[in-house]
This record gives structure tokens, C-alpha cells and sequence, in this order.
């Protein structure tokens, strides 16, 4: 059981009790500081693993998660309003200071995605899509660039905000459409998506997370593909897990545990007809390959030289 006597525990929960302690959430010096220091502290590789923890820092662990969501929704929302401010926003998307983790993850996504897809997807939705969506921008712009995309979120402020950053731009503004809806209550429209996005922030807790994800289950349609964002070591305190376990109706595909500084996992898996009974192998992994058999080049994502650490999930078909 791993409690505050933790070295990084005790850093992690020093953080919470200060930005707790903040009046607000949105952008400023102290919010900046504080926030930069809590992924500073998360984003080194470690073998913590978060359902060990105490009774008090997983409480701990769910309210910082909130707070980092919160804030998080604060970035996106100050940094949609400058760049709605300018006649082409998108020519300006590098002012947003995690652009360029945006740009790795997306290319990080589309890379795993080719690698378990046979064709370019007709229609992809992303569940989550904030006032700032760049991962259904930069997919759009620069490796998807015939799939429309639906973008789901439960505040039209945001979708308000996001569809204005598109709105100047004569093939975006067409391909990419914005939904004010709650997931849960969206049935019959999944089944006709190629692929879903889930935002690493749609369902904050591991309750709510599974609820989400058994919806998707229930109404995509089989062999769709679901990408999901999750989190590994202490990057858990940023952002909630998603074990291959709540995949209920799904097959794991692969699971990618970055080491870099793009903070978030990435799980793809299948929607199988018959979700019963799926058996997990892990394997020693080669690097992945494209279709056509061309390597991806994932050491780009890499300036610190770390190794990125990949888990494949191999399923047994005969189950399925």
C-alpha cells in the first residue's frame, strides 16, 4: 500500500494543497507556476502504480484530477478567445504553449491508428472536444484529410468557441461539425462512425469513465474503433486510468505508454460483436508498422531520449 511516506507522494500532495488553495483556476502567474511543477513532478517514468494507494491520497488523486480538468477547461477557453480574435485563427494555433504536445499526440495517434485500420476512416467523432479541439484539427489538417469530423460537447460555449477557429477556413469549416449533447444520451448516430475519440477527461472518475465507455459499446458498430487517452505511473495523478479490464464489448488493440513529454497513454481497441471472455496476452512488442510496411518513426516523439515503453495486447480471437 503505498501512502504519503511516498518521496513523490509527499510532492504530489504538497502541489494539491497549494493549488487547492488558489482563488482561481484560470490562467495566471501563480496557476501557471504551480500546475507547470505538478507535471514536472508526474511526467518522469515510475513504477507507482495508483490503485496501491491509500484511502486518503486516492481521495487526494480524484480532487486533484478535477482540478486539473478545471483548469485545464480555463487554458482552453483563454487561449479559443485569442485566437478567435484573429481573421485566420489557425494560421496562430502555435500561441497555445502545448501546441506542440498536441502535434506529437496527434501524429502519435494516427500512427497507431494506421497501424490497426485497413483504410482511411469516412467519419470520426471526438467525444469531448473542448473549446480548443486540436487533436481534431491537426487529424484533419494534416493526416485525415478527406474524414469528417463530428465534435461532441456537453457546453455549447465551448462549441461556440471551437467552431468559430474553423469557421474562415473553406475545407475545415465544411469537414468538421460540432454537437451540443451529452454523450450518454447520443444512441443510433454512433454506429455510423469509423472511429471515436474519447477525451482523457470524459468521465473524471473510473465510474463514470466505464459508464461512458459501455455506452459506446452498446451502440458503435462492430469493428469500429475506439481511441481512448489514459495515463501510466504518477501521470495518473493528472489524468484518470483506463484499464484494458473496462473495456467491456471491446478488443484491446494496443496500449502506449509515452515516457516523453506528451503526458497521456493511448489505448485503441476494436468494438467486437460477441464481447465475451477476451483473454489478455502481453507480448515482447516489435517496433509498429504501418500498412505498406513502413516503420513508425516513434523515437521522433522523443527530444528527452527516453525509451517509449509499449504494451501490446493481444486477444484471443477464437473468444470473440
Amino acid at each position: 500500500m503505498v501512502c504519503q511516506e511516498e518521496p513523490l507522494v509527499v510532492q504530489i500532495v504538497e502541489l494539491y494543497e497549494k493549488i487547492s488553495r488558489l482563488e482561481s483556476l484560470k490562467p495566471s502567474k501563480d496557476v501557471n507556476m504551480l500546475f507547470t511543477q505538478l507535471v514536472l513532478t508526474c511526467m518522469p517514468p515510475s513504477p507507482i502504480d495508483v490503485n496501491q494507494l491509500c484511502r486518503r491520497v486516492q481521495e487526494m488523486r480524484s480532487k486533484l484530477i478535477r482540478l486539473c480538468g478545471e483548469a485545464e477547461g480555463f487554458l482552453e477557453s483563454h487561449y479559443s478567445t485569442i485566437l478567435g480574435s484573429f481573421e485566420s485563427p489557425l494560421d496562430h494555433l502555435n500561441i497555445f504553449p502545448y501546441f506542440n504536445n498536441y502535434l506529437k499526440l496527434s501524429q502519435l495517434e494516427f500512427d497507431i491508428l494506421s497501424n490497426h485500420s485497413t483504410h482511411v476512416p469516412g467519419r470520426v467523432a471526438f467525444v469531448g472536444s473542448g473549446p480548443l479541439p486540436l487533436t481534431s484539427i491537426v487529424l484533419a489538417s494534416y493526416h485525415l484529410t478527406t474524414t469528417s469530423f463530428h465534435n461532441y460537447d456537453i457546453d455549447p460555449s465551448a462549441n461556440s468557441m471551437a467552431s468559430c477557429l474553423v469557421s474562415s477556413d473553406p475545407d475545415l469549416s465544411e469537414r468538421m461539425l460540432f454537437h451540443t449533447a451529452d454523450i450518454m444520451n447520443v444512441t443510433e448516430e454512433l454506429k455510423y462512425y469509423d472511429v471515436i475519440f474519447l477525451a482523457a477527461l470524459v468521465g473524471m472518475d473510473k465510474e463514470a469513465k466505464v459508464q461512458v465507455i459501455d455506452h459506446l459499446a452498446k451502440y458503435m458498430a462492430p469493428g469500429a474503433l475506439l481511441m481512448l487517452r489514459s495515463a501510466h505511473g504518477a501521470r495518473a495523478f493528472l489524468y484518470p486510468v483506463v484499464d484494458p479490464g473496462d473495456l467491456q464489448g471491446f478488443q484491446v488493440l494496443s496500449v502506449f505508454h509515452p515516457t516523453d513529454e506528451v503526458i497521456n497513454s493511448v489505448v485503441i481497441a476494436r468494438r467486437v460483436s460477441s464481447p465475451i471472455g477476451i483473454q489478455l496476452l502481453h507480448q515482447e512488442l516489435a517496433p509498429m508498422r504501418l500498412p505498406g510496411g513502413k516503420c513508425s518513426d516513434l523515437q521522433a516523439f522523443n527530444p528527452l531520449n527516453h525509451e517509449n515503453m509499449i504494451e501490446e495486447l493481444t486477444i484471443n480471437k477464437e473468444k470473440c
